[in-house]
């Protein structure tokens, strides 16, 4: 069995299909030199909290082709085509080749042959991406990080850890818009400020130009602006890597179609992971990959033959130092939602001196949305309630504050 990829889905797959029973050889072909590893930490290793080895991921016994990149599938002779002109046969084949760093259309990126991103410039996705970041800054005082997802507040705040002053430039309304509303991103803001680091939200940077001057070049805003800086970080979201599957002749939309057993579109192929479309979603967290090699790995070890996979319901989550939110469902609520559905009631409990915030959506007595901004004690209990479809207890409230686990 082949698997296209030595992500964290790939290792999952491997790690659970070999914990199962299962039998057959169990073969990854990676792109990077390095075994696989958590990507989540990264902004952690960034930081000096974690090194490389503290972060890798077991593969049960899995064998590893490492630096040996896919670059063609041929799904009629069941062959892989490796980078180095070799041809592998496979008899099933997961593809899990994950996804790429989003890299916006802003002038001055790369070099001017446009191979690669010029001095100073900097995405985030892999060890060998967060040992680059770790070696320009050291030698830096400032840094601009462009997006203020996940990922951009993750790096702003691992950078600002190293001693950086750091500005986060945001096109979206507020920080990490699809996990938090308008009052949670306040917040979050000020909790930044105090770490150095400073937000503008609803800006765009349509440039990184050359200054003379301090620091090694700007980064200029759509309103004309510059930021000086030393180093800038692209934290613009990822894309499904599909263009392996979409030249073999699989079904690809946003992602790799697959159905509720993970199968692609040919037989004997299946996807996993961010590169992956589910009942048309594209999640690219890590939570609903590991789900999906669990159902995959059970179903080909023979342990559970009829396991499914019904799709996710993670809560999106950051856990970093003083840094620390979970969110899912329905948070982001506006007068007319609530109108237009009177069961709806939205429960809040700010303290910005502390850095805290968090809210309940509820649909009746059911949980529907929830965000938990600085303090996840409760964050288990309203999870399981969430994803059971559990009724809330006749006092919710008491789930936000710091008796909330007493009933």
């Amino acid at each position: 069995m082949a698997v296209v990829g030595a992500g964290m889905a790939a290792a999952r797959f491997a790690e659970r299909y070999h914990a199962f029973g299962g039998t057959d050889r169990v073969t990854l072909y990676g792109a990077e030199a390095r075994a696989p590893y958590n990507r989540v930490l990264l902004a952690d290793v960034l930081t000096g909290r974690y090194d490389a080895q503290a972060i890798a991921l077991p593969v049960g016994g899995a064998e590893l082709r490492l630096g040996r990149e896919a670059v063609a599938v041929d799904l009629d002779a069941r062959t892989l085509t490796l980078a180095d002109g070799r041809r592998e046969a496979w008899d099933a084949l997961v593809l899990a080749t994950g996804a790429n760093p989003v890299l916006p259309p802003i002038r001055g990126l790369r070099r001017p042959d446009a191979a690669r991103l010029r001095d100073g410039v900097h995405a985030l996705r892999t060890l060998a991406d967060c040992a680059r970041l770790a070696e320009d800054a050291g030698t830096a005082r400032r840094a601009v990080v462009v997006g203020g997802g996940v990922l951009g507040v993750s790096a702003a705040r691992a950078l600002a850890a190293r001693g950086l002053a750091v500005e986060i430039v945001h096109q979206g309304p507020h920080l990490i818009e699809r996990q938090l509303d308008a009052g949670a991103a306040a917040v979050l803001r000020g909790v930044l400020r105090r770490l150095g680091v400073e937000a503008y939200v609803g800006n765009r940077a349509r440039a990184v130009v050359d200054t003379g001057g301090t620091h090694r070049c700007a980064v200029e805003l759509a309103n004309g602006h510059r930021l000086g800086t030393d180093l800038v970080v692209i934290a613009c979201g990822v894309r499904p890597r599909t263009a392996l599957a979409r030249t073999a002749g699989l079904d690809v939309r946003a992602g790799i179609v697959v159905d509720d057993t993970l199968a692609a579109s040919a037989p004997h192929v299946y996807a996993i992971g961010d590169c992956t479309e589910h009942r048309g979603a594209v999640h690219g967290l890590s939570g609903p990959a590991w789900e999906q090699a669990d159902v995959l790995a059970a179903r080909l070890s023979g342990a559970d033959s009829g396991a499914l996979y019904h799709g996710s319901r993670p809560p999106a989550r950051l856990s970093a130092g003083p840094l620390e939110y979970a969110s899912f469902g329905e948070v982001h609520l506006d007068a007319e939602d609530l109108a237009a559905d009177p069961e709806l009631d939205v429960l809040r409990l700010t303290d910005a001196t502390r850095g805290t915030y968090k809210k309940l959506v509820l649909r009746g007595e059911r949980l529907v949305g929830a965000i938990l901004l600085g303090d996840l004690d409760t964050v288990g209990e309203l999870t399981l309630a969430y994803q059971r479809d559990d009724p809330m207890p006749d006092r919710p409230l008491h789930l936000l504050t710091p008796y909330g686990a007493i009933r």
